[in-house]
This record gives C-alpha cells, structure tokens and sequence, in this order.
C-alpha cells in the first residue's frame, strides 16, 4: 500500500474528525444490536421449549421464576425491540453518513477547480479538459469513500469482531478458537488480491479518462466531424477506447469475484467445523441447543465483518487510486507563479515595454526570437506578419498566460512578474476572433467581465457596442439564453456581445485579437466603427492580416518566424503594402 497517498488521505479527513467520530458511534450501535440479535433463540429452545433456567444476565432484570407465558413474551419483545433499533439506527446511519460524505466531496471538487483555475494555461493544454472533469467529478468522491464508506466499515467490522469473539469465547472458548482458524487464510487472500485490485483500478479510471476525452472533443467539433463524414471513425475510436476501460472493470469485477470466491470458500470450511464440533459438545453437555445456534449465528456473524475487514481492504485501494489522481493535480505548481509580496494594481497608465523577450511552448522550439519594443500609455499597436510568427503569443504574453522564457515585459515600467497576477489581468480587455459565450443569458454573458455590474450597466455597454437593438429583438432579450457557445447567435451578434463585454470592464488595456477576421465585408465595417470607439483613451494592441482593421493604428508591428522585421509609425506605407497583391495578407 503507498504509504505516502495513506498519510495523505488521513491529511485530508482531519478537518472532518468529529464527524466521522460521531459516524463511527452511530455505526458501533450496531454491536450490541447484533449481539441481542440471537437472544429469542435461545429462549424459546432452552427456556421456552425445554425447561432450562433464563441466562443469568436476563434473570438481573426480570428475575428466576418466570411462567412460559413470559418468557414468550420475553422472546418476542427482544426480537421486535432488536429489529426496530436496527432500523432506526440504519436511518441515522445512511442520513449522518451521505450528510458528512456529500460535504466532503463538495470540498474536494471546490479544492481541485480552484486548483484548476489557478494552473497554468500550458497544463490545460496537456492534460485537456475532459480529463479536469472527470478528476472533478469521479475522484473528487473518493474521499467520502476512503473516510465514510470504507474506513468506517472497516473499523466498525473490526470491533464488531472483537466483541463477537468475547461473547462465543464466554459460550465456549473451543468454538471460538475452531472460528478463529480461518483468518489467517482470509488475510493471506486479502493480501494477494490487493495489488491487483489496484493496479486494475488504476487502469480503469484512465482508461475512462482518455474515453471521456475523446467524446467531449468529437461531440464539440461535431460540424468538423460531420463535414469529413469521420462519424463511424470516431465512433469506433470511442468504442475501442470504451472497450478497453470495460475491459479493465472486468478484470477487477474477476478479481473481486475470484477473491469473494476463496474467502467464501474458507469461512464454509470454518462454519462447517463449528458445527460438527459444537454438535458434539450438544451430545456431550457441554453446550445446549440454544447456546449452539446462538454461537452458530455468532460464527455467521463473526465472519460476515470478517469478510467486510478483507473487502474494506479492497475499498480502500480504490479509493486511494481516485485519492491518488486528484492530489497529482493539487500538487502541480502552476508554470505562472505570484510573486510571495507581489504588488497591487488598481489602475495601469498603459505603457508596455518588451525587452529582448524569447519563449517557447516546448522546449528547443522558440515562438519569439529577442523581441523588444516600447509601447507608450494611449498609443494603438497593430500587430502583423505571417501566421505562425508569434503574434498571439505577444498577448498571452501580455495577459501572462505565460511567462518569457527569457527577457522581460514591463507595465508602467514594473516587471510583469512582480504585480498580482488577478490585478495584472484586470487591467485587459480582451476580443478574440473566436469569441468565448457561456450557456446562459445575453446579460450573463455581457457581466462576465465585471459581475457586480447593474442592469443598466449592461445595458449601456449593449448600447457602446450596438448591439442593444439586435439583443431587444430576441424572444427575451437580455434574457435570452444564447445556447451552448453562444450558437443560437450569428457570428457578428456573438462578437457585439464580445465587445459590449470589452465596454463593460473599461480596462485601460485593450488587446483585440482578429476580432472582424471571420466576418464578412459589410458586418466588419460595423463592427470596426464600434471599435474605434471602444480603442479611445486606452493603450490597444490588435492583432490583424486585413489592412482595413488596422487603420485606427498609430503604429504598426510587423513580426516575421518570431522575430521583429519592422516597427514604424509610418502605417500608411504599411497598410498599402499589405494591401498590395503581390503581399500575402
């Protein structure tokens, strides 16, 4: 067993110890329920059938001479009483228990997406998103099944055991001995099967990941999918990649049946024995018939927690495989730190400066080669060159979803390293050519980027960015849920939206990123007359290959293989030449 994931998992149940005491009383109620459990039995055959005298315990409370009638009654009332405390604490039990567990699993996955949140773009790009999800919502519960389902399981089992042991050993140390023999074979068992248990979980929740995966990418380019006509080829990739996870469950339901098998096989044998031997002590009155089925139903009772300890084991090690997963995400450190006295910011002046800044997404393979320029507070930077010559990266750069692999970026003459990184971010507004809508309402959507704006607030911003008149023609305007990414709007509704947002949050940073490159001529132009308000008084970087987007530009960058060829005031000389058609756009 990883030592290492145990500690860990005990790390993680201490703020909910009392709790779980609390859960381990309620379940150990259970004990002195189950040891009543056989009591009548033994009065109707020795006191109520024969005529042997009541246990000595019972006689402390109703006393020695007692009529058939009620000794009956007697009988009858334990059994009932037994059977409507088992119940009762059943109910507690399974209200306490999913109460605690559901909370733990609430803060499990509150602590892996805040963890998300926090890491690095780059991480999300390696891992995707599909495997964040199911990490969130599969392993995130394997803490309530460690704690509550297992851990409680196992220790309730334990003391039952011990109690039973006790009690048979009181009847009749012999059989209790005879009983015992067979748990050295059931945790040789346990301990055989363990390993394999948990290599076949492990192989199972990633093989379900990588399943999981592949779904969520198919169905979220479904129109690229139906395009290439490749539905049956994905499909077969998720059913091959299904079957492998099937295949993994499967072997670890073997395992666990095999396993059940042997221990099943093993307890029969040690029942089998009590029986013959106790049989013989009946003959021989050592033992009554009533104190036999008693120490019968013991020995069933006895193996039954017995059999819950060994299973419990096996629990434990799925439950520390999902444990196990979810902390390798806590444990990540994210590739943009904060700095441990960072600065506050509560609004930037503007100015940008690069300085001999080079990066890399992977190592040996430079995006940008020693870039250097200096952006002053105010001005508006069109950036151009070739796709693929680093463009995007300067504002992911910017934003520091990254950091340089070498060379600085400074605003206001402040290394970006050295400012809170949620300030530093809100100083940006951001319109992408892909733009980014949530399933939920037009007004949602526009208070992304500042949620504690009014309605009309909205509103304005709606306005700033014409798209009041489209968004009150909807069936519920602000109202109105735009679907899953905003697919119920057209493209240039969605970057109305987009921008209205940039209006809402009036950073004094603006970074547009192709925002008219997927629209057509006549909706460009509108939405470009929308821009040129939206730039004024803000320090803007846009990012564009069509002369007509960058015209409200006072400068003009031009990056070629992540290197600077140009930067010059002069844009006219620039837009005609990107207009020429000799120069690709």
């Amino acid at each position: 067993m990883d030592i290492t994931t145990l500690k860990r998992a005990f790390q993680d149940l201490r703020p909910y110890g009392w709790p779980i005491i609390v859960l381990v009383v309620i379940s150990l109620i259970a004990v002195p329920i189950t040891l009543i459990t056989p009591v009548p039995i033994k009065l109707l055959v020795d006191s109520f059938l024969s005529s042997q005298p009541l246990p000595g315990y019972l006689t402390v409370f109703v006393g020695s001479g007692v009529s058939k009638n009620l000794i009956l009654a007697l009988a009858i009332g334990i059994l009932m009483g037994a059977a409507v405390l088992a119940y009762l604490q059943n109910l507690v039990n399974v209200w306490y228990s999913n109460k605690v567990g559901n909370r733990m699993t609430l803060d499990v996955r509150a602590r892996l997406f805040r963890q998300m949140q926090r890491l690095s773009v780059s991480y999300h790009d390696k891992m995707g998103a599909a495997d964040s999800a199911y990490r969130t919502l599969n392993d995130a519960p394997m803490l309530r099944s460690f704690g509550i389902d297992s851990l409680i399981s196992l220790a309730t089992s334990i003391l039952t055991l011990g109690a039973m042991i006790l009690v048979m050993t009181y009847l009749d140390w012999q059989l209790a001995l005879i009983a015992l023999v067979v748990s050295p074979p059931m945790f040789l068992v346990t301990l055989v099967f363990r390993p394999r248990i948990r290599a076949g979980w492990r192989k199972y929740r990633a093989s379900e990941s990588a399943a999981m995966a592949t779904a969520q990418e198919s169905l979220g380019a479904s129109r690229l999918v139906k395009a290439y006509g490749q539905e049956d080829r994905k499909s077969e990739q998720l059913v091959s990649q299904y079957g492998d996870s099937l295949s993994a469950a499967l072997s670890v339901q073997v395992n666990g049946a095999v396993y059940s098998l042997l221990i099943g096989i093993v307890t029969a044998a040690g029942l089998a024995a009590v029986l013959y031997i106790g049989i013989g002590h009946v003959q021989a009155g050592i033992l009554s018939l009533g104190s036999l089925l008693v120490v019968n139903y013991y020995v069933t009772q006895l193996y039954t927690p017995l059999r819950n300890v060994g299973q419990s084991i096996l629990d434990i090690q799925m439950s520390l495989t999902g444990i196990e997963r979810y902390h390798s995400v806590l444990d990540e450190k994210p590739d943009v730190p904060e700095a441990p006295n960072a600065l506050a910011i509560t609004r930037a002046n503007g100015k940008i400066a690069f300085q001999n800044v080079s990066f890399e997404y992977t190592a040996g393979h430079a995006v940008l080669h020693d870039v250097s320029f200096e952006l002053p507070s105010g001005s508006r930077l069109g950036v151009v060159g070739p796709t693929g010559s680093g463009k995007t990266t300067l504002s992911s750069l910017l934003l520091r979803l990254y950091d340089p692999s070498r060379g600085e970026i400074t605003l206001d003459d402040i290394d970006l390293k050295a400012y809170k990184v949620a300030d530093l971010r809100n100083q940006f507004a951001v319109v992408h050519q892909e733009t980014v809508l949530f399933s939920t309402t037009v007004a949602e959507n526009i208070r992304f980027a500042r949620p504690d704006s009014t309605m009309e607030e909205v509103v304005s911003a709606a306005t700033a960015a014409k798209a009041h008149d489209f968004i009150k023609g909807l069936p519920e305007g602000y109202n109105t849920l735009v679907g899953e990414r905003g697919m119920k709007l057209s493209g240039g509704e969605r970057q109305r939206i987009s921008i209205a947002r940039a209006f809402l949050k009036n950073a004094p940073i603006l970074i547009l990123d192709e925002p008219t490159s997927s629209l057509d001529v006549h909706t460009e132009g509108a939405i470009l007359e929308t821009i040129q308000e939206l730039m004024k008084g803000k320090t803007t970087l846009m990012i564009a290959h069509r002369p007509s987007t960058l015209r409200n530009c006072n400068m003009i960058l031009e990056l070629e293989a992540g290197e600077v060829k140009k930067i010059t005031t002069d844009v006219d000389s620039v837009l005609s030449n990107m207009a020429a058609p000799s120069i690709p756009a």
